[in-house]
């Protein structure tokens, strides 16, 4: 069956077999037990074991199988909804553990819109969860950098979160494809914020044009969660940038919450690929 996703070393199409995906010039990679495909060429490769580790990935699943960011999700399978055509190619950049890959998917699937899907992202440990949470979805261990996807083949781009490869993105966009940006809204986890700083900051926020692409709408996606407990607190905070750059004295007190209370706050910038430059 042929993949939604490309050779890393030629970019020739991909044949989905049951254990492994080969290129027509012979180019072989086998598929895990767990169902993903690792497409990072080892001269890309810059460390062992590159993106979220196997704590952090199982955090994460923790964290979002508790349904707090449900809103977010609800929210960006509104929007595939709306936009997406029929027979749909989709992309997740940064797909994480599958959470809204697998919910974007499931959506299509049910309304009849016969979506095919692929997610990459670099933590083989995040990917071994979202292969096994949508085993319909093809999953590859690969950079936003260097997407292992054909030019001018995917109809809807999403990217939670994770790095802004804009010429990528832009490469592998149909012209009128759509490209669905979220970030944090300016007291996204305030609370949590004011507990690991003296000193916090809102984000910024602001509509950023980009060249080739078009503004369609923003959409904000607000609330409020309570985390019951101490594990909750701290599988969120492991998902933040917080995590690697919070003071000791933030994390301990952090740490030493019985249950927190915070607000949540997103922003889906969607875009559509122009059809000229």
């Amino acid at each position: 069956m042929e993949s939604l996703l490309r050779c890393p070393l030629c970019a020739q199409p991909l044949d989905r077999q049951d254990t492994r995906y080969l290129c027509p010039r012979g180019h072989s990679f086998d598929r895990a037990a767990a169902g993903y495909v690792h497409l990072l060429p080892a001269n890309k490769l810059h460390s062992k074991d590159p993106g979220d580790d196997k704590a952090m990935a199982a955090a994460r699943n923790r964290f979002l199988s508790g349904g707090y960011y449900d809103p977010l999700r609800d929210a960006l399978t509104r929007l595939a909804l709306a936009y997406a055509p029929d027979r749909a190619q989709i992309l997740d950049a940064g797909c994480g553990e599958g959470y809204y890959s697998a919910a974007l998917f499931q959506a299509l699937l049910q309304a009849g819109k016969h979506p095919r899907m692929a997610g990459v992202d670099l933590s083989k440990h995040a990917l071994r969860r979202a292969a096994k949470r949508q085993g319909s979805i093809e999953f590859a261990v690969a950079s936003v950098y260097d997407l292992p996807v054909a030019d001018q083949q995917i109809d809807l781009l999403v990217n939670c979160f994770s790095p802004l490869a804009l010429e990528e993105f832009l490469r592998v966009l149909r012209p009128g494809g759509l490209y669905c940006y979220v970030v944090p809204g300016a007291r996204h986890l305030w609370e949590l914020k004011q507990v690991l700083y003296d000193t916090p900051y809102p984000n910024e926020e602001k509509e950023t044009p980009y060249p080739g692409l078009s503004y369609q709408e923003i959409q904000a996606v607000d609330g409020t969660i309570h985390l019951p407990d101490t594990q909750a607190i701290l599988d969120l905070f492991q998902m933040t940038p917080y995590f690697w750059k919070t003071p000791r004295q933030g994390a301990l007190r952090l740490a030493g919450l019985p249950q927190l209370d915070t607000t949540i706050s997103f922003r889906i910038h969607v875009f559509r690929k122009q059809d000229r430059p």
